[in-house]
């Protein structure tokens, strides 16, 4: 990346903050006429959650100076909002919780969070609201410390969805490796094969659902009466090595043998370590290799077998 382009990108981020950081401004208005500063707030609110805690603990997850979080509690506990109690693994540590008048003094403050942004997202349609909803989300994603282990749900695409795994899978490639539009013309006839012919007993598309984000897909589509073929197979690179892929080529193998199949078959380029490690784990077999020009590359392609 050159300077000019990395400068671009801190200029966007930078901008996308000071953006965000006025609307938050604007949502906690109503701050300013409780006892609490939106710091106290996100301590109760993270107090509410559930079962006692650590100072420590609170610390890391806020991101609070332990100094300064160690002085607001001792106010709290002046206030008769919280209770400590010796934690039992470790003698040191004392167990945080919200005392009656804790959760009393914390539940009309969420209230009135809750409805003022209720009464931003109802100036937007209910798609745009889920459209925000899922940048949100997959910021959160991106720019999370550790990989993200939410249950997935594989389910079937929703309208507009097999059209951007056409839109993400090309772009992603094009980005890692340098393919050529070909590689995009080859998704979106996959995609239009497939929806067109509509044959829910012998095809099927699944996408995997994190929280309402798309992190994974696999298609497979009849190639003869015994054959099936393992299409836009795809995990997203911030949550490989989750299992993902796993789920989605297993869903495949299970749809396969109860519609009759009696083989299933993946093509791959050799260069990309993902779809073969995912192949031998899941019992497919290198059935053979050829060099080929595909997507203004020269690659080697393999085909893998997996009788069932």
């Amino acid at each position: 990346m050159t300077d000019s382009e990395a400068l671009r990108r801190a200029q966007a981020v930078r901008h996308f903050n000071r953006f965000y950081t006025r609307h938050i401004g604007a949502l906690h208005e109503h701050l300013a006429k409780s006892a609490f500063s939106l710091t106290e707030v996100r301590v109760l609110h993270e107090l509410s959650r559930g079962r006692p805690q650590t100072a420590s603990v609170l610390g890391r997850s806020l991101g609070l100076d332990s100094g300064y979080l160690s002085r607001l509690l001792t106010s709290f506990e002046r206030r008769d909002l919280i209770t400590r109690r010796p934690s039992e693994t470790d003698a040191r540590q004392s167990l945080i919780a919200l005392t009656d008048s804790g959760h009393a003094a914390y539940a009309p403050l969420d209230n009135a969070a809750i409805e003022e942004v209720s009464i931003l997202l109802s100036g937007l349609t209910a798609l745009s609201q889920d459209q925000l909803i899922t940048a949100m989300k997959t910021i959160e994603r991106l720019l999370g410390d550790k990989p993200r282990h939410e249950l997935v749900v594989l389910r079937q695409p929703r309208p507009g969805e097999c059209g951007w795994l056409v839109h993400r899978q090309a772009q992603w490639f094009a980005a890692q490796y340098d393919w050529d539009p070909s590689f995009e013309g080859l998704l979106a006839r996959v995609v239009a094969d497939y929806t067109q012919r509509n044959d829910p007993v012998r095809e099927m598309c699944w996408v995997a659902d994190q929280e309402g984000m798309v992190v994974g897909s696999v298609c497979i589509v009849g190639l003869s009466t015994t054959v099936a073929g393992v299409r836009l197979l795809w995990v997203e690179p911030d949550v490989q090595r989750l299992g993902i892929g796993t789920q989605l080529v297993s869903e495949c193998v299970r749809f396969a043998r109860r519609a009759g199949y009696t083989k299933l078959t993946l093509t791959t380029a050799a260069s990309l370590e993902q779809p073969r490690r995912l192949c031998e784990r899941t019992g497919f077999r290198l059935a053979g290799t050829a060099a080929e020009r595909r997507f203004g590359k020269d690659l080697m392609i393999e085909r893998w077998e997996l009788g069932l």
